[in-house]
């Protein structure tokens, strides 16, 4: 345990490190975006009195080193400026978009543990059989379909054709979890690609596990193959798993804009969309920063996991 504190401090405050990398870059990324905010929100009246006021009330007048540290200041007491367009804080743009990313996420991942374990086992236990090549099969059929390509075709079938399901989120009132049907078909596209990486990072470990010496002896000293399997193989094939699964994660806290915009779900990722389209650099900024920190936790908290079952990756990380 001594040995996983000492692990974790260090990704920590290599975290830090990173979060502060992330803040600078945004910072300076958005200074470098051409066009002058001011004369964009003048509109159609852009007189230089106009601007100029435009410019002194967003602080624009000032130099970018007292910004930034105006603006770093603020991020450290949770306070991630004002809209440009609405005037309203961003953590309101944050906290009400992030409720519905973060229903699609919970429910992606409730679904995906289960099934790319279940799959990766399956396939594994029966190695070059009929099984493991079907499930090699779909995975890879299933994985080469673009997320926007299968979301369309699931809203023809079930929603236009069959009408099944709702094709869409509008008309939901209040929470998703309110309509849950309008949740079905999201999901679904959701777990189509990550599912199908997963599954097969399991087999792989597993497979090689399985072939591994010390899984001959435990064999050879009576363990049955069901403890083999997952008492020794699966702990093996975790580590590249939860890496994976750190990755499906942060991409699906960070704005999954592509199934929500197509599924019109007011999530983080319409928040952005909408914010690129109206050239709000703060709420641009607010989201990137939120989106690199979420980045930076997942990955640490994969790292601590992948360590704790292989301590051995502590040397290739």
């Amino acid at each position: 345990m001594n040995a996983l504190g000492a692990f974790a401090l260090r990704r920590l405050l290599l975290g830090l490190g990173q979060t502060a990398a992330v803040v600078l870059l945004v910072f300076a990324l958005t200074e470098a975006l051409p066009g002058d905010a001011a004369v964009a929100l003048a509109g159609d009246q852009p007189d230089p009195a106009r601007i100029a006021a435009i410019r002194e009330a967003m602080h624009l007048d000032r130099p970018a080193h007292e910004r930034l540290l105006d603006w770093a200041g603020g991020l450290l007491h949770g306070d991630l400026g004002t809209s440009l367009v609405s005037g309203r804080p961003v953590t309101s743009y944050l906290s009400g978009g992030f409720g519905p990313t973060l229903q699609l996420a919970a429910f992606t991942l409730a679904l995906l543990l289960p099934l790319a374990l279940g799959l990766g086992v399956l396939a594994a236990s029966r190695a070059g059989g009929w099984v493991d090549r079907l499930v090699s099969a779909l995975t890879l059929g299933v994985y080469a379909v673009p997320e926007f390509a299968l979301g369309v075709l699931l809203i023809s079938l079930f929603a236009l054709h069959w009408d099944l399901l709702p094709p869409t989120a509008v008309g939901s009132s209040g929470s998703l979890l309110d309509d849950p049907a309008a949740l079905v078909l999201p999901v679904v596209v959701l777990l189509s690609r990550p599912v199908c990486s997963l599954a097969r990072l399991i087999r792989a470990g597993m497979i090689e596990a399985l072939d591994s010496p010390y899984a001959a002896q435990a064999a050879r000293y009576g363990v049955s193959g069901t403890r083999i399997r997952w008492g020794h193989a699966l702990p093996h094939a975790v580590a590249p798993a939860v890496q994976q699964l750190a990755r499906t994660v942060d991409w699906l806290l960070c704005g999954v804009i592509v199934v929500e915009a197509l599924f019109v779900i007011p999530g983080l990722g319409t928040v952005l969309v909408s914010a690129v389209a109206e050239r709000d650099l703060p709420v641009l900024q607010g989201l990137a920063v939120v989106f690199g920190v979420l980045t930076v936790l997942v990955n640490l908290a994969a790292d601590v996991v992948a360590h704790r079952f292989t301590p051995r990756t502590e040397a290739a990380a």
